[in-house]
């Protein structure tokens, strides 16, 4: 299940040019869907926080592209 996920969330829509490339690729996808994504089963909570999920309360979220904008994160900001 988690090798359909990754290619058809990252490896299938990248031209990877190299090994090299491809562990950067697949190190910073992991990075986001072990830390940062939304978890269903986890009232959207990500599986493995890095940080504290806060509560919205914030009127302003931030958009920040992962793997040149092919996954996006989004997290609040300071009112």
């Amino acid at each position: 299940r988690f090798v359909g996920t990754v290619r058809r969330e990252a490896t299938d829509r990248l031209l990877i040019i190299n090994e090299h490339h491809l562990r950067a690729v697949l190190d910073r996808y992991v990075t986001h869907y072990n830390h940062r994504r939304p978890h269903r089963a986890l009232q959207l909570a990500p599986p493995r926080p890095d940080h504290p999920v806060p509560q919205p309360a914030h009127t302003s979220i931030r958009r920040r592209p992962v793997l040149d904008g092919l996954i996006n994160e989004y997290e609040p900001t300071a009112a």
